[in-house]
């Protein structure tokens, strides 16, 4: 899944706002690099974001969108407002990515009236907060537990099982150590054994980790990846799509004898 960021304050310092023309130009280098699936996000959920109204997402958003449907590649739409998801999908959106986790009811009917598939995402907090102090008992079992029960909200709407895929959210609301426990139990972390988007490239974690700032962190992006894929993940979301295909091609040769 390669990333597409519309917006002025994206925290990996790709954002693109107030152009169409460059934000389709780097939509485009992303489907050329490969990527299965383009994920389209304009408003940023970085910690400490500001909200973007409704009115802002639909102008940033719309213009591009109805230019990459065109291509053949199916378009996630990153929002959590019931009224972009509708346009995104009357534009021809083919999944709607929530990093609420289908909390709100108006979304959940939204989506669940269409054929589109769904991403719930766990996030303990708000943007804006939710990194100031996240806390749990149990990390896995409580990113564990939101996601059965937010895709259990999904199925009883009647959102067929093969339309629902989970993300744990790194880095949304979660300290490394947090971070690092679920990815090591990644596994568990999934329920109905529905596929796991895993979404870690450039992110802050990896920075404390290697100690780079976020245009130094390809490779640790591109190892957790690797990881994440050994995993189970059937999902990358990345912003540096052909390196990390390639990556993908040598596990699956060694792994597998398989060639890409």
């Amino acid at each position: 899944m390669g990333i597409v960021n519309l917006t002025p304050d994206s925290f990996s310092g790709d954002g693109l706002v107030g152009s169409v023309d460059r934000s389709i130009e780097h939509a485009r280098l992303q489907f050329e690099a490969g990527s299965d699936i383009l994920d389209i996000g304009a408003e940023s959920s970085r910690p400490g974001a500001i909200p973007t109204s409704e009115s802002e997402e639909l102008q940033r958003l719309i213009p591009v969108l109805k230019e990459i449907v065109t291509w053949g590649v199916p378009v996630s739409v990153d929002t959590y407002k019931p009224a972009v998801m509708r346009a995104a999908l009357i534009a021809g959106a083919t999944m709607i990515n929530d990093i609420t986790g289908m909390s709100n009811p108006v979304a959940l009917s939204t989506v669940s009236a269409s054929d589109c598939a769904i991403c719930i995402m766990h996030m303990q907090g708000q943007p804006g907060s939710m990194q100031q102090a996240p806390c749990y008992e149990d990390v896995v079992v409580e990113v564990h537990d939101f996601l059965s029960l937010a895709s259990n909200r999904c199925l009883q709407a009647g959102v067929a099982t093969e339309r629902i895929i989970l993300d744990p959210g790194f880095g949304f609301g979660k300290t490394l150590d947090q971070n690092l426990a679920l990815f090591r139990a990644l596994t568990a972390v999934s329920s109905h054994d529905l596929p796991l988007l895993v979404g870690v490239s450039r992110k802050s974690m990896l920075g404390a980790i290697t100690g780079r700032p976020v245009e130094q962190r390809q490779a640790a992006s591109i190892s957790a990846a690797l990881l994440a894929a050994q995993k189970g993940a059937k999902i990358l979301r990345v912003h540096d799509v052909a390196a990390t295909k390639d990556a993908l091609s040598v596990l699956a040769a060694i792994e597998q004898g398989e060639l890409k």
